[in-house]
């Protein structure tokens, strides 16, 4: 496969070749009208377009200036497609008067009507004696043209001959990967058929050769920035700004606004209070007794924006004690998802001293993973006669002596193991 760029015409052409010297004297060619060819593509038909000989140059010119007058180039109809990201259409072109064809001279071409593939212009370049390449001496050349002018386009393009014989389409080139086409850059088949007796009487029919492409025009996707989501932000600004509030809370003197549709969306137990049977939705003010101002703050931001607000102001014990407070009230207002993030938080914040206290919590509230990360940690730790004089060990051996049980039973597994 080669590509072309069509060159400037040279102000001093070069002499023609002795059979197209004289135009008038041509038995094959002469100066006449125009052949009316028609373009068949998906079945549809266009107005009839010349066919182009360029006669003045050995060179691919981008317009030709002669017409054939009893050889032809034409469209068929053809099979159109599309696909995501790809318009693929099968471009059928039929050479009539093959024979009366040959002998122009290498470089000499006919053009096809345009017609169109992706939104862009094209044309099939058809040289009889071969194109400007020297290698493509003895044989027919084929080239697709992009005519859309400052466009770059991909594209990739298979070619074919229809076998009269057998009526197959047998391939000449098939690419595996797309070119890119240019009004000057053009790609095709240098070698498409032998011009020899035996490779033509498979492929002629009364004269005639049918030549197909098919065009996979590839349509580059805009890649378009997608800036991340500002929901939460947009909602912690909603909750700040009390906009459309219709529920307030008093905890422990403190006032905060909210929305009763969001906190119901959130929470199963708000949906049940303001919009269950049993619930009162005309309620505008409720008292909040066992929570603290600031954990119930973090709670509300969690239930607006889905995360934890920062807590880099508090030291590591005071960290705690909030996670500890909002797992709590995670679990009294059925928010799975809060409760989540604070057993884990919880997990990574272990030592001797606060262990008990923490596995206390985490029996009492069904967090079973934070209960099994607990367990683990004392009879990992090689410090377990830490553990137990600790305050949180001595609390732990009062509320909860079914923990303790628990415990014990897992320290005699693992010293077995």
């Amino acid at each position: 496969m080669t590509n072309f760029a069509p060159p400037r015409p040279n102000p001093r052409p070069g002499p023609c070749p002795p059979n197209l010297a004289d135009a008038a004297a041509a038995p094959v060619f002469r100066r006449a009208a125009a052949p009316q060819l028609t373009v068949g593509l998906g079945g549809k038909t266009t107005s009839p377009i010349a066919a182009g000989l360029n006669r003045e140059s050995n060179h691919l010119l981008p317009t030709p200036t002669m017409a054939a007058s009893q050889s032809s180039i034409a469209m068929v109809p053809s099979r159109c497609t599309a696909e995501m990201h790809t318009a693929r259409a099968t471009v059928a072109v039929e050479i009539s008067g093959y024979s009366r064809l040959k002998g122009l001279g290498r470089g000499k071409y006919l053009r096809s009507p345009a017609f169109s593939i992706g939104g862009h212009e094209w044309c099939i370049y058809y040289f009889p004696d071969g194109s400007p390449d020297e290698a493509s001496q003895g044989h027919v050349s084929v080239f697709l043209k992009l005519l859309t002018k400052n466009a770059e386009v991909k594209a990739l393009h298979m070619w074919m001959r229809l076998n009269r014989v057998s009526g197959q389409s047998i391939v000449a080139l098939s690419r595996k990967g797309p070119d890119v086409f240019e009004r000057k850059k053009s790609w095709g088949v240098p070698k498409f058929m032998q011009t020899t007796a035996e490779v033509e009487s498979a492929y002629l029919q009364n004269d005639c050769l049918l030549i197909e492409c098919e065009v996979s025009v590839i349509k580059e996707t805009l890649d378009i920035h997608v800036p991340p989501s500002d929901l939460s932000d947009n909602l912690a600004t909603l909750l700040n700004g009390k906009i459309g509030a219709d529920v307030t809370f008093k905890v422990q003197g403190e006032v905060f606004s909210a929305h009763k549709i969001l906190l119901a969306m959130r929470s199963a137990v708000f949906n049940a209070e303001f919009y269950g049977p049993m619930g009162d939705n005309g309620a505008q003010d409720i008292t909040i007794d066992d929570m603290q101002p600031a954990v119930f703050k973090a709670f509300l931001h969690f239930i607006y924006t889905d995360s934890l607000p920062s807590m880099d102001d508090l030291d590591d014990d005071d960290k705690r004690e909030m996670v500890k407070h909002l797992l709590v009230a995670g679990d009294k207002y059925a928010m799975e998802r809060m409760k989540r993030v604070c057993e884990g938080m919880l997990c990574k914040s272990l030592d001797v001293e606060t262990v008990a206290t923490i596995l206390a919590l985490a029996d009492q509230h069904h967090c079973n993973n934070l209960k099994d990360a607990c367990i683990e940690f004392m009879l990992s730790s090689n410090r377990m006669d830490d553990v137990i004089a600790s305050q949180g060990y001595a609390h732990l051996k009062r509320s909860c002596p079914d923990l303790i049980v628990d415990v014990f039973e897992r320290t005699v597994k693992s010293r077995k193991i």
